[in-house]
């Protein structure tokens, strides 16, 4: 059993948009393995350490597959179907991995990177009619442009980004659907995208998704389902993660001495200045639920097979035993590697796209518009709350 005998609920409270909650310092300190309830109601272990956290998400017995069989406790009413990315384990999750894994690579985005720059700076450029602000940067940038992206390379139609906003929210949602529309929303963007394979079977384009319709009609390793569940994993995870970071990287900027003049034009103090902004602004609370296999040892705690187990990556990064000065800001901090795109076999498959991303934007952001401040007091500015992944109600910004 955990260390105490308090029963927490996942994922914690956080006090406001500017900080994580203040409960995983405690747990990280007293109390590495804790017993926690899921918003399903199911229990669950949160590790809180660095290197508890890299052990869970890397030790094979700490199964994704696991979290799609019937009896396996569950993170939400709704969770994610077998047979995709985020429910397999070696090798089925490396044989579907495999089929996309070439998009993704360094140089395959270092290929994309001035399509990425003109997206970027057309949405700036629309800004900049707007005339001063005040303007959502979240609807104005950190929504589209890496809806852009991830439509463009999919093959999915960018005019349709309404409707799968509100698709994708539901599919994330720990607690701010209720099931009914959790469900409901999801069988609307499969249908939507099995309507979107039939398109690509009949007219095939330059895209990814042609490219996969092609590997199942021709080559066959590839079920309907795992296309199906592929897409939607790539369509979410494309852009729900990226639209979450350029908010709370922004706001960091932004709230911090020296704003957009702290994104420097040297492309390596870019990238380190990026890695630090992954490391502060967590893309959730942690990795991806899994459960265990047969029992495993972590944190000093046996934890028993058939257990769901949560690396909260969110508390790793800010780990004073591997992240001196761990909760603040450092821009050109050189440090142990963070875990925000996750460790082991299940790695996030799009890191090197949204570090790009990023950078990209970070950059043309700070050309654009060096004078760039927030038009509200930091504390109006409020993080969403029942997701899976972190992202700003709202940040309204004011220029020139």
């Amino acid at each position: 059993m955990p260390q105490d005998s308090a029963v927490r609920s996942y994922p914690p409270p956080r006090r406001s948009a500017t900080d994580i909650p203040e409960e995983y310092a405690r747990l990280r300190s007293d109390t590495p393995a804790a017993d926690v309830v899921m918003p399903s109601g199911d229990g669950a272990y949160l590790f809180s350490r660095y290197e508890d956290v890299r052990t869970v998400l890397s030790d094979a017995r700490c199964s994704r597959a696991a979290t799609a069989l019937p009896e396996s406790p569950r993170l939400t009413a709704v969770p994610f179907d077998a047979g995709g990315l985020f429910t397999m384990d070696p090798p089925e999750h490396t044989r579907l991995r495999s089929l996309v894994s070439s998009a993704f690579t360094a140089r395959r985005v270092d290929l994309m990177r001035p399509r990425i720059q003109e997206l970027a700076d057309g949405l700036l450029e629309r800004m900049t009619e707007r005339g001063g602000g005040p303007v959502d940067f979240n609807e104005a940038f950190a929504f589209p442009y890496p809806v852009a992206v991830i439509c463009e390379l999919l093959g999915v139609p960018f005019a349709d980004r309404e409707l799968f906003r509100g698709w994708s929210d539901a599919i994330l949602s720990l607690t701010a659907h209720t099931p009914e529309q959790m469900l409901e929303r999801k069988l609307a963007l499969v249908g939507y995208l099995q309507q979107l394979v039939e398109e690509k079977r009949q007219r095939p384009g330059d895209d990814l998704l042609s490219a996969l319709v092609g590997i199942r009609d021709e080559e066959g390793p590839l079920t309907e389902h795992e296309l199906i569940t592929m897409a939607m994993t790539l369509l979410i995870a494309g852009h729900e993660t990226t639209v979450g970071l350029l908010g709370t990287s922004v706001f960091t900027l932004l709230r911090h001495g020296g704003g957009m003049g702290l994104v420097p034009a040297e492309p390596e103090a870019l990238a380190t200045l990026v890695e630090e902004l992954l490391r502060i602004n967590p893309i959730g609370d942690g990795g991806p639920l899994r459960v265990t296999t047969a029992e495993i040892e972590v944190a000093g705690t046996t934890v028993p097979a058939g257990s769901a187990v949560i690396g909260a990556i969110c508390s790793a990064n800010r780990d004073e035993s591997r992240f001196p000065d761990a909760d603040r800001f450092e821009p050109g901090r050189r440090s142990a590697p963070h875990l925000a795109f996750g460790h082991g076999p299940h790695y996030c498959l799009g890191a090197p796209l949204a570090r790009a991303e990023l950078q990209i934007a970070l950059s043309a952001l700070a050309r654009r518009f060096p004078e760039l401040r927030l038009a509200v007091p930091v504390d109006e500015v409020r993080m969403h709350t029942g997701l899976l992944v972190n992202r700003l109600e709202s940040l309204p910004v004011n220029w020139g």
